[in-house]
């Protein structure tokens, strides 16, 4: 009489905790690949923009508040709420002093010059970003110019001397003052065509990086600030 076999079954060998640690960590690493892949999605469809692997991963880009300090992020904000809140002196006087203590600026204390840079802006109805950017361009905010001139923005520097203030809220005054009746009031109204008088050497990188600033200003963000080259309009935030 034949005797049948049974077939021996293999036993289970367990995984090592190393294997057992790759495989979860792979899966973890899996999940928030998708989470990640499913916001920048979202990110594009409602606002036309991609987002980088690192702005995804930034925390002051999943909600409106910054993770340091508090501090609105107006990056968050649609163009319609911004000209909202640009028409108020306090939200304007916030994004340029968070943009003067981003950049360490001498100009302090930030919340004085942020509300004396929109105050100067008001009186001579332009746009209050434009002066702070071009101090970015041309001085560093202020960090690089000519010993005891308080020339922030490079007015009257050249060979035969330079053009020297009593303070920085004098400089400003003057500039904003010198671009309201000899650009804008002549219809040079973007970066770009200031350029042309203000600075005609240039190969167009002075109005690329106003612009820059500007739009950083804006969004009160560095990252959207490099997004995009459009030329800014300086009569956009100024009531006619």
């Amino acid at each position: 009489m034949a005797i049948k076999k049974t077939p021996r079954k293999k036993p289970k060998v367990p995984l090592k905790p190393g294997a057992a640690i790759f495989f979860t960590s792979s899966w973890i690493m899996l999940i928030v690949g998708i989470i990640l892949t499913s916001i920048g999605s979202l990110y594009f469809l409602t606002t036309g923009q991609l987002l980088s692997p690192q702005s995804l991963i930034k925390p002051s880009n999943w909600g409106g508040i910054v993770a340091t300090g508090g501090e609105t992020n107006a990056s968050k904000f649609s163009d319609e709420q911004m000209e909202t809140l640009a028409d108020t002196g306090d939200a304007r006087a916030v994004l340029v002093a968070n943009f003067l203590k981003r950049y360490n600026s001498p100009l302090t204390p930030y919340d004085y010059f942020g509300k004396k840079l929109v105050e100067i802006a008001d009186q001579q109805k332009m746009d209050f970003r434009l002066l702070p950017a071009i101090a970015m361009q041309e001085s560093n905010l202020c960090k690089v110019i000519p010993p005891g001139t308080y020339n922030c923005l490079g007015l009257g520097i050249h060979a035969q001397g330079t053009w020297g203030f009593n303070s920085y809220e004098e400089n400003f005054a003057m500039a904003a003052k010198i671009l309201k009746d000899n650009y804008i009031d002549h219809g040079l109204v973007t970066p770009e065509q200031i350029m042309t008088k203000y600075t005609p050497s240039s190969n167009g990188s002075w109005a690329f990086s106003v612009n820059r600033w500007m739009k950083e200003i804006r969004y009160d963000d560095p990252v959207l600030g490099r997004i995009g080259e459009e030329d800014a309009n300086l009569l956009e935030f100024v009531e006619q």
